[in-house]
């Protein structure tokens, strides 16, 4: 029988497979929502803002990958918190790992289920995607980092469909104004934190340390990864504002899609259909890598990392994972309050670890260095 190594370390990656995974997680289903959110034409200096902050956060990042310890992988982790501390934050990051992807899954669920196969039972759909995922993720994770390229080259020139609402008569500058904030509200505010959280993402790079190569280069291709996210942020945002105008925004849950819905094609029928299909490549690519992930950080909390994984094992988080969707689709997020309530504790969580991660990370190393000096 062949060994089942999933987690085999014998080549690294480049720091251009960095720039796809961080622009793809900033692309996540997030960002379907983002025009919902922001409305006003003023929150276009909001996305501006957040991608300042995002790339001062990328850049402590950076920093810490630079950092000896982030070479040692997971024995630098042990060297720098200790076992029973690793395991620990082990435990509280297999806890937002899971929300996260339960959320990310269940949302491209609900637009598959809105705007392709309405009459389809959503189990099915989920048991297509958990086993699509479960194999591109049995390959290991060196296999399911390089399926990242297939993804960006698959999604990326989506954006260029949405060139129709930039010129007349869609487009009207009047659409982008007020550029200044006559009235900042609670939802502004809201909004603001939607951006940031669809700016999460570069934090998992510390997941994937074993597989990347440490480089001064780092910095450069994740600050372009940043500034394609942004592009894209604002590219799609201002086609809303000109589509919808900042009044009708709030009417459309996925204004985004709803919009290639309008647009003609002399081959396609349908466009959202094939938009929406090539998602799908992200969400497979993005529910393999937690999927190890999660696999992973079960093997640490259950102290199996001396021992190869196994089928058995890797099968069992598959279906407990499985089951996770299913429970969670079936009395939380078919109930639109309770799904508000489970989407706003991701947007919370999401924003919370992006901010607090590379910074304390970087804060404990430099301590660290300090007390051994």
């Amino acid at each position: 029988m062949t060994t089942f190594s999933l987690f085999d370390k014998s080549s690294k990656f480049d720091g251009i497979y960095a720039f796809f995974i961080v622009n793809r997680f900033q692309m996540l289903y997030l960002f379907f929502l983002m025009p919902t959110y922001l409305l006003h034409p003023f929150m276009i200096w909001g996305i501006v803002a957040m991608a300042v902050f995002s790339q001062l956060n990328i850049w402590l990042l950076c920093k810490w990958l630079e950092s000896n310890y982030a070479k040692k992988g997971y024995q630098g982790f042990v060297e720098l918190f200790g076992v029973r501390m690793v395991r620990l934050l082990t435990f509280i990051g297999l806890i937002l790992i899971l929300i996260k992807i339960t959320v990310i899954t269940l949302g491209y669920l609900e637009v598959i289920h809105d705007f392709i196969f309405p009459s389809m039972n959503s189990i099915w759909i989920i048991l297509f995607i958990l086993l699509t995922s479960s194999y591109v993720a049995s390959l290991g994770m060196k296999n399911t980092i390089r399926f990242v390229v297939i993804v960006f080259l698959c999604v990326f020139w989506i954006i260029f469909l949405y060139y129709p609402f930039f010129i007349p008569p869609i487009a009207a500058l009047h659409d982008l104004y007020p550029l200044i904030p006559t009235n900042w509200t609670t939802d502004s505010w809201k909004g603001l934190l939607l951006i940031w959280s669809s700016y999460s993402g570069p934090e998992y790079l510390i997941c994937l340390i074993p597989w990347i190569k440490p480089q001064q280069k780092m910095r450069k291709y994740l600050t372009y990864a940043n500034a394609l996210s942004t592009s894209e942020y604002l590219l799609l945002f201002i086609a809303s504002l000109f589509f919808f105008g900042s009044n009708y925004l709030s009417k459309s849950k996925y204004p985004i899609i709803h919009m290639i819905r309008y647009l003609q094609s002399p081959m396609f029928e349908r466009l959202d259909i094939i938009l929406i299909s090539l998602h799908m490549f992200l969400l497979v690519f993005a529910i393999s890598i937690f999927l190890l992930c999660i696999y992973g950080a079960t093997r640490i909390i259950l102290k199996k990392t001396s021992t190869q994984p196994s089928r058995m094992g890797f099968a069992v988080t598959c279906i407990m994972l499985f089951l996770c969707f299913v429970i969670v689709n079936n009395w939380i997020w078919s109930i639109e309050a309770e799904q508000n309530i489970l989407l706003n504790i991701q947007i919370w969580l999401s924003g919370i670890t992006y901010f607090i991660v590379p910074t304390f990370l970087l804060l404990l190393t430099k301590l660290k260095r300090r007390v051994k000096a």
